[in-house]
């Protein structure tokens, strides 16, 4: 085994399975990676003393510490964010960065996990990453902590895809609150109903009805009275894995409002002449009083 099965709480309140990838593969990739930066450090240095006559050694050496710096920090910066969170190594052997809540690696967290392996990767040689690995639940070192990420497996055996959603219980699941749900009922749940046409009746029942049971117990609000408890258990599980496709999909980018140009100049409103007046009867010399 080279990982292990940790659930992950998501902002939505989703829970998702992950395969935590364990010291001995984090070490063998960091090795990996070690050797490429080491690798990169020494032909930057060769290329750079051939010029080394023609500048004044102040100079040299400023230039040289900055190479550095930027070679051990900017080659897992660089990769980490360009490939949402995977470097050389970590290609190789097939592991990931991931944010906490099981989104990918932003620059941000890259950064931290940068300055970090500065020093407890090539300060102390990677004393203090073992350490915290060691004492952490999730195989955390002290960059992880910081950044709040951690490191998956993502050749880990793939499950069976989920149960279809039952169409009369779609409008049901859309209004559940899933995170009572713990991981290992949403797997007992998923391999029941992956076995259970192969399964006798009379069992088959009484399995649906003790695991839908408890699978009811842990969400809300409760499904409606009737529901076969199959139907119900195909149900959770496919709105669980519809909210967690969801959540890893990315947001699409707001569209910009579009402004009205400069208004437009509109031309003054000339009245209409008045119409002459009409002629008045002739009223023989009388004038009203004013």
């Amino acid at each position: 085994m080279v990982s292990q099965q940790e659930p992950v709480v998501t902002g939505d309140a989703v829970v998702l399975d992950i395969q935590i990838a364990q010291l001995p593969v984090r070490a063998l990739s960091a090795i990996i990676d070690v050797t490429v930066v080491f690798i990169l450090y020494i032909a930057g240095i060769v290329l750079w003393a051939a010029t080394l006559t023609q500048f004044d050694p102040a100079l040299s050496g400023a230039v040289v510490i900055i190479f550095t710096v930027l070679t051990i920090v900017g080659y897992p910066v660089i990769f980490e964010t360009a490939t949402r969170g995977r470097s050389l190594g970590k290609m190789a052997l097939g592991l990931r960065v991931v944010s906490d809540d099981g989104g990918p690696e932003r620059f941000r967290q890259a950064l931290f996990r940068a300055l970090a392996g500065v020093i407890e990767i090539w300060m102390f040689t990677g004393g203090p990453a073992v350490i915290c690995s060691l004492l952490s639940s999730k195989g955390k070192r002290i960059g992880d902590v910081f950044a709040g990420t951690l490191v998956i497996s993502e050749r880990a055996p793939r499950l069976s895809p989920p149960p279809p959603m039952p169409p009369q219980l779609a409008w049901w699941a859309s209004t559940l609150q899933l995170s009572g749900l713990r991981p290992e009922q949403a797997e007992l749940a998923r391999q029941f109903l992956s076995r259970a046409p192969q399964l006798d009746p009379q069992l088959r029942d009484q399995m649906a009805y003790r695991i839908a049971g408890e699978v009811v117990a842990q969400i809300s609000p409760p499904p409606p009275p009737g529901a076969p408890p199959q139907y119900v258990l195909a149900a959770v599980l496919a709105e669980r894995h519809r909210r967690e496709l969801a959540r890893l999909q990315p947001v699409p980018a707001p569209v910009p409002p579009q402004w009205p140009g400069p208004p437009q100049q509109v031309p003054p409103q000339v009245p209409p002449p008045a119409p002459p007046p009409s002629p008045t009867p002739d009223s023989g010399g009388f004038a009203p009083p004013s």
